[in-house]
């Protein structure tokens, strides 16, 4: 099998955690755990003094929670909408009620940054919520520049850095970002099933909205006092996030970046052989999404029969390649030349 979709190849080690009998949660390892892999996970987003709140869940909950139990404390919102995943900020503010405002960006451009700030200045939100890089494209936004706007404005940002975290340079006390969310089975390799708040020092001090049960910010805040989650967690998960967190530390961020980048240039020197366009304009090392000349749902579907995984992109003839995970060149040369042959046999 070959996998280019999230969260990629996974070591055998790290897999194998998975395969485990699960251990009872609720005892003073397992505390020991979770708070380690708080400030490992803290260290490594550039937010050593903040907290993290862990959900059994999709990113999407994380997003949930952080609309319901924040920003419907505050009087607006803007989001930039550069995609399906800057438009799910939209969704849930409007599923709770929340004043949201749209800036939009159309797909795979880059924001006019000028223009941001003022709309920023004249619609005056308390809140700008963004994404770090807008999977549904490939198109990665200047979170350092946003960031500085935000500064400027006295607005809070705002990060869904899910597809970006350890793919891209990102650094929450750097960058002025005061709330960050990410997940398990992206940059971090193992699979779905964890999703995670970052909470800046900043923003702790704040008070929380009581809007979600499950997702409520102060019982899990209260609870990771001591080490646990309010609700049963997916323990085996945690094992591996573990695992994965300890690996980072010894390895640093670094080094898992400039592989993704080295992945995701070299995929895109194969596009530019078989003229695939990359419309991006500042491309995301996470993915590479690219237009194909024949059908690409088509061709999605003849690499299935291969056990070749790819992601369709919603869009006629695009298709998303993900860079994260265990990759090789020789992965690539792979899927570049099955790709071709599939389209010349259409």
């Amino acid at each position: 099998m070959k996998s280019f979709v999230f969260p990629g190849i996974i070591e055998q080690d790290i897999l194998a955690i998975g395969a485990n009998q699960v251990p009872y949660m609720r005892t003073e390892a397992f505390s020991a755990i979770v708070k380690e892999c708080e400030q490992l996970l803290l260290n490594a987003i550039g937010c050593p003094k903040g907290k993290v709140i862990f959900y059994t869940g999709s990113g999407t909950a994380a997003m949930d929670a952080t609309v319901a139990c924040h920003v419907s404390t505050k009087r607006k919102a803007l989001a930039i909408t550069g995609g399906s995943f800057g438009k799910r900020w939209q969704e849930i503010c409007q599923y709770y009620a929340v004043a949201c405002k749209q800036f939009e960006v159309p797909f795979a451009k880059d924001i006019d940054y000028t223009r941001l700030e003022e709309v920023i200045s004249q619609e005056q939100p308390d809140v700008l919520l963004c994404q770090h890089h807008e999977t549904s494209s490939g198109e990665l936004f200047d979170i350092r520049t946003i960031g500085e706007i935000c500064k400027r404005n006295q607005v809070i940002l705002i990060t869904d850095a899910i597809s970006s975290f350890l793919a891209d340079p990102y650094n929450m006390d750097e960058y002025n970002i005061k709330i960050s969310i990410t997940s398990s089975q992206k940059g971090l390799n193992i699979p779905p099933g964890l999703s995670f708040v970052i909470l800046s020092e900043e923003i702790t001090k704040e008070a929380f909205a009581h809007r979600n049960f499950y997702l409520d910010f102060n019982e899990n805040l209260k609870n990771l006092v001591r080490g646990q989650t309010p609700y049963s967690p997916a323990t085996l998960l945690f094992l591996q996030l573990h695992a994965r967190l300890k690996r980072i530390e010894k390895t640093g961020v670094t080094p898992i970046i400039e592989n993704v980048h080295r992945n995701a240039l070299y995929f895109r020197e194969k596009c530019r052989e078989n003229n695939w366009e990359v419309p991006a304009e500042r491309p995301s090392n996470c993915i590479t999404g690219f237009y194909v000349h024949k059908d690409g749902y088509a061709i999605f579907k003849e690499l299935l029969k291969k056990e070749i995984y790819i992601m369709p992109g919603g869009i006629n003839n695009f298709l998303r390649v993900s860079h994260l995970g265990c990759q090789t060149p020789e992965d690539l040369d792979i899927l570049a030349r099955s790709i071709h042959e599939i389209e010349e046999k259409l």
